[in-house]
């Protein structure tokens, strides 16, 4: 049962931090940030989040910008899910660089 909630809501702030991000990247023209995973701790207090940079190359830089606005992100999400959260999780995030890796292993498959 535990699992479950946790599942759910990892889904719920998935959604709602990609949400926060789309919104804004927006006015950044060839940037793109999206949520592909998001892990909750079973006692829902902190959420890993692991982000997505398009292009690249602006990965480390977004990373740092991100990290340094933490409480920012933390307070938009609060006002978006304030009414099915009790406690708003701290935020860390990650790049995810499984398509990276993804892509590599193609790259080596095909030599």
């Amino acid at each position: 049962m535990q699992e479950t909630r946790q599942n759910r809501i990892a889904r719920l702030l998935q959604k709602e931090l990609s949400l926060i991000f789309q919104s804004q990247t927006r006015g950044m023209r060839g940037t793109m940030v999206s949520v592909t995973r998001c892990r909750i701790s079973p006692d829902l207090s902190i959420c890993t989040a692991y982000l997505s940079i398009f292009p690249p190359e602006k990965s480390e830089e977004l990373i740092k910008n991100i990290t340094a606005n933490e409480k920012t992100i933390r307070y938009e999400l609060g006002t978006r899910v304030r009414n099915q959260l009790r406690i708003i999780p701290e935020l860390r995030f990650f790049i995810d660089d499984s398509l990276d890796y993804i892509e590599h292993i193609d790259e080596l498959l095909k030599k």
